[in-house]
C-alpha cells in the first residue's frame, strides 16, 4: 500500500486505489483530452529524466506560470517534485517587475509558461535574471522550446534508477514549493512549504468532503498558483475524481455544462456574479413565474442548516427547489452538489440561498503560510454553521490572543519565508503562527473571522473600526460591487465605492433615468448616487452610531488586477487605492 508523505505519493496512491482512465483532462482543440492516472504518472517520471539530463539538482527551483489551469502543470509539479527540486508557481497577472523579483529571489534556473502573453512578459525581464537558463511553453509558439522536448528527452527510460534514488532520500519535511503571496503591501514573500505541510493539510482537510471516492468528478479553474486550488488537486487525486481543467473564467458557464461536475472550488466573488446573473435572468420574468421566482429567493434568504425553520418552511422549500432552484442547479451542469469556499468572507445570504438551492457552499479558511486549511464546513454532523468558517480540522490547534488575533499551530503552518528570518520570527512565535486576522471561536467550536488586524483603525475619537466587517456588510447590496471603508485618524469613517455598473444599467432602464454611457458618468448621476446612499443608510442601522458610514464617493472606474486596485486573489489594496483616489479622499475630509 503507497503511504503518502511527500506530494508526489498522490498520484501513485491513486493508481494503486482507483486507477482512472480519466484523471486530469484539458480542452484542446475544441475536444477535452484526458490523460489517465498510468499516463499521468508516465510523463511526470519522463520529465524528472529529463530534468536530471539537464542538470536540475537537489533543491534547484523551477518557475512555473500558466494563465489557466492544464494537464501539463500537474505533470511538470510531480516531474519537478521528484528530482528533488522545487516548485515556484508564480501568478500570471502580476507586473513584469514582480516576475522579475520573484525569479531572482527564487534563484530559478528554468521557467515554464503556459502562452505567448506570459512568455512576452517573461521574455522583457529575461536579461535581468542571471540565473534563467530556458524558458519552455506549454502551447506551440514559434521560438521559444516546448514542453514536450522534455518528454523526449525522458522516453531513454535508463536513468530512471537516478529518479528512483532521489525520491527515496525525499523526507517529508524537505522543502516542496515557495508560494510568493500576493501582498496587499510591499514585495511578495516567498511562503516555503515541505510536503510535511501541505500532504498534511490534504489527509487532515479530506474528512471534511463528502467525496463518493472514485466516482466524482470536478472542474477546476481558480489559479493553481494559490495554494487554495492546488491542494484541492492533491485532495482530489487521493479521492480518485477526475479533474477537467475549465478553459478561462469567461467559459466556466460553458465548461460546467460540459463536464457536469459534481464539485468546484470557488470565491466569493465568482459566487457573487453567479448569483446576480440568475437574479438578473429572474427580473426579466412576468407575470406568475416571476413571482414564484422572487417567493423561491425570499424564502432561499431565510435558509437555516438542518431544519431549523420547522416544517411549514421545510415544506414550502421542498415545492421552491422543484419549481424554481432545480433550474439554477440544471444551469450549473445539474449534478453539482458542492461548491467549496475561500480566499475571503462569503456573504451569508449567498450561503444561504446557495444552500437553499442544494447547491451548498462550504466555506473555509486558511493562508499560504498554512498549506492552506485551518478550518471549513462540513454538512454531515451538524458541521456547518452559516457566517462561520466551519471547526478547525484535525490536529490543527487553534487559539485566540488576547487582542482577538487569530493564533495557529500544526503540521500545516510553514517553514518560513524563503530568505527573510526576520519576518519570519515575526510571524512565528512561541511555536504558533500569527495569522494577523482577528476572529473568535463560538460555544460550539466553530471559527468565525471578524477583521484583519493591520486593517483595524481608530478615529479621531479614539473607536475602533473593522473595515472588512462594514464592508461585507455593505456588499450584501446589490448597487454595490466593491467598497473601501476609509477614515484613520479622522472624525468619521467614509468610503470609496465601486458602483455594480452592469446592476446601476439595469435599474436605470427599469426606472427610465438616463445615465449616460461611460463609468464616469454614471459615478457622477444624482439619481444614483442617491439610490447607493438610501442603500448605505439601511445597512448603516446594523452598526454602532461611530462605525456608520457618513460619507461617501463613487469611483468612476472598475477595480480590478490591472487597474492595481486588487491583488491576484482579488482582495483589496488598500494603500494603492487610497493613493490612486485621493482626490475623492480630500473630497470627503478636506485638504490636509
Amino acid at each position: 500500500m503507497v503511504s503518502i508523505t511527500r506530494l508526489f505519493d498522490f498520484p501513485y496512491y491513486q493508481q494503486e486505489t482507483y486507477n482512472l482512465q480519466v484523471a486530469l483532462a484539458t480542452k484542446k482543440n475544441g475536444a477535452w483530452e484526458k490523460t489517465s492516472t498510468e499516463e499521468y504518472i508516465a510523463k511526470a517520471n519522463a520529465v524528472s529524466r529529463a530534468l536530471l539530463r539537464m542538470g536540475v539538482q537537489k533543491d534547484d527551483k523551477i518557475a512555473l506560470i500558466t494563465s489557466n489551469n492544464r494537464t501539463e502543470w500537474s505533470i511538470m509539479d510531480i516531474g519537478i517534485l521528484q528530482t528533488g527540486a522545487q516548485n515556484v508557481p508564480i501568478y500570471p497577472t502580476i507586473a513584469e517587475e514582480d516576475y522579475e523579483y520573484i525569479l531572482n529571489h527564487s534563484g530559478s534556473i528554468y521557467c515554464f509558461v503556459s502562452d505567448v502573453e506570459v512568455l512576452q512578459k517573461v521574455n522583457a525581464i529575461k536579461a535581468n535574471v542571471p540565473t534563467l537558463k530556458e524558458v519552455y511553453s506549454f502551447d506551440e509558439i514559434p521560438g521559444c522550446k516546448h514542453w514536450s522536448d522534455l518528454l523526449l528527452a525522458g522516453e531513454d527510460n535508463s536513468n530512471q534508477s537516478d529518479v528512483d534514488a532521489l525520491k527515496a532520500g525525499i523526507h517529508e519535511n524537505d522543502l516542496a514549493t515557495i508560494i510568493y503571496t500576493s501582498g496587499t503591501t510591499g514585495k511578495p514573500k516567498g511562503v516555503m512549504l515541505s510536503h510535511k505541510n501541505i500532504v498534511s493539510n490534504v489527509l487532515d482537510s479530506a474528512p471534511r468532503i463528502p467525496f463518493d471516492a472514485g466516482k466524482s468528478t470536478a472542474l477546476s479553474f481558480l489559479p493553481i498558483c494559490h495554494i487554495f486550488e492546488r491542494m484541492i488537486l492533491y485532495i482530489y487525486q487521493y479521492y480518485g475524481v477526475s479533474v477537467y481543467f475549465g478553459e478561462s473564467i469567461d467559459k466556466i458557464s460553458d465548461n460546467l455544462k460540459e463536464v457536469r461536475p459534481t464539485v468546484i472550488t470557488a470565491v466569493p466573488r465568482l459566487l457573487e456574479k453567479v448569483y446576480d446573473k440568475i437574479y438578473a435572468k429572474g427580473g426579466e420574468l412576468t407575470g406568475i413565474k416571476k413571482k414564484l421566482f422572487f417567493w423561491a429567493i425570499d424564502l432561499g434568504l431565510k435558509y437555516e442548516p438542518y431544519g431549523a425553520n420547522g416544517f411549514w418552511y421545510e415544506f414550502q422549500l421542498k415545492i421552491a427547489r422543484k419549481l424554481i432552484f432545480s433550474k439554477w442547479k440544471e444551469g450549473l451542469g445539474g449534478n453539482l452538489d458542492l461548491m467549496v469556499s475561500g480566499s475571503a468572507a462569503l456573504q451569508p445570504r449567498l450561503t444561504r440561498v446557495f444552500a437553499a438551492a442544494e447547491i451548498p457552499v462550504m466555506e473555509g479558511y486558511g493562508l499560504s503560510e498554512t498549506s492552506p486549511v485551518i478550518a471549513v464546513n462540513d454538512q454531515r454532523n451538524k458541521g456547518f454553521k452559516i457566517g462561520t468558517v466551519g471547526k478547525v480540522i484535525r490536529n490543527v490547534e487553534v487559539k485566540i490572543a488576547q487582542d482577538g488575533e487569530i493564533l495557529c499551530k500544526g503540521p500545516n503552518v510553514m517553514l518560513g519565508y524563503f530568505k527573510d528570518p526576520e519576518k519570519t520570527a515575526e510571524a512565528l512565535q512561541d511555536g504558533y503562527f500569527h495569522t494577523g486576522d482577528i476572529g473568535e471561536i463560538d460555544s460550539e467550536g466553530f471559527l468565525k473571522i471578524t477583521d484583519r488586524k493591520k486593517e483595524m483603525f481608530k478615529t479621531s475619537g479614539g473607536k475602533y473600526i473593522a473595515p472588512q466587517l462594514i464592508e461585507n456588510a455593505m456588499k450584501q447590496s446589490r448597487f454595490i460591487e466593491q467598497i473601501m471603508v476609509v477614515g484613520e485618524g479622522e472624525k468619521m469613517p467614509s468610503a470609496f465605492i465601486q458602483p455594480n455598473f452592469e446592476f446601476v444599467k439595469e435599474w436605470a432602464k427599469i426606472h427610465k433615468i438616463t445615465l449616460g454611457n461611460s463609468t464616469a458618468e454614471i459615478a457622477s448621476n444624482p439619481e444614483v448616487i442617491k439610490r447607493i446612499d438610501t442603500e448605505i443608510e439601511e445597512i448603516n442601522k446594523k452598526f454602532g452610531h461611530w462605525e456608520q458610514i457618513k460619507r461617501f464617493e463613487l469611483t468612476p472606474d472598475v477595480w480590478s488586477i490591472d487597474g492595481g486596485q486588487l491583488t491576484p486573489t482579488l482582495k483589496l489594496k488598500r494603500k494603492i487605492i487610497k493613493e490612486i483616489y485621493k482626490d475623492l479622499y480630500a473630497k470627503i475630509y478636506g485638504e490636509h
